[in-house]
């Protein structure tokens, strides 16, 4: 028997679907779609890219399905710790749109002596993101 390939999912709690949707589809232009929910379930977003799955839950359902993690969500900044290493294209354009809409920058788009152009934001929650794009040198 063949190894099953390793799936990893991580699921991030956001104050706006809308708002995720907005930056993650719009600004990054990245695949995100709203999911189908099965009756019961929340409504959430799915980012699918190399075997990796991003899921932004509303943060309200998620107090709602688990009460315990309501007051942590509210009691701690949302992704302490964690930065999410993301591959975007066309770079300069979204480090304008980033600009253009107030986006918390944490050290601007620049280019690195290892051929990656990066830029380091955080997402609308207030989630790390490094932005990055190979450079063509």
């Amino acid at each position: 028997m063949g190894a099953v390939p390793a799936k990893i999912s991580i699921q991030l709690a956001v104050a706006d679907l809308g708002t995720t949707e907005a930056f993650y589809a719009g600004i990054l232009e990245l695949p995100v779609e709203r999911a189908l929910t099965s009756r019961g379930a929340p409504e959430h977003l799915m980012l699918r890219q190399d075997g990796l799955e991003l899921i932004f839950v509303d943060e309200e359902a998620v107090g709602r399905a688990h009460p315990v993690l309501a007051e942590r969500l509210a009691e701690y900044p949302k992704g302490v710790g964690m930065t999410l290493h993301i591959r975007v294209n066309e770079i300069e354009d979204i480090f304008d749109a980033v600009m253009e809409e107030d986006i918390t920058i944490l050290y601007p788009l620049e280019e690195k002596p290892y051929g990656m152009k990066e830029l380091w934001c955080f997402d609308p929650d207030g989630y790390l993101l490094v932005l990055e794009e190979p450079s063509m040198r």
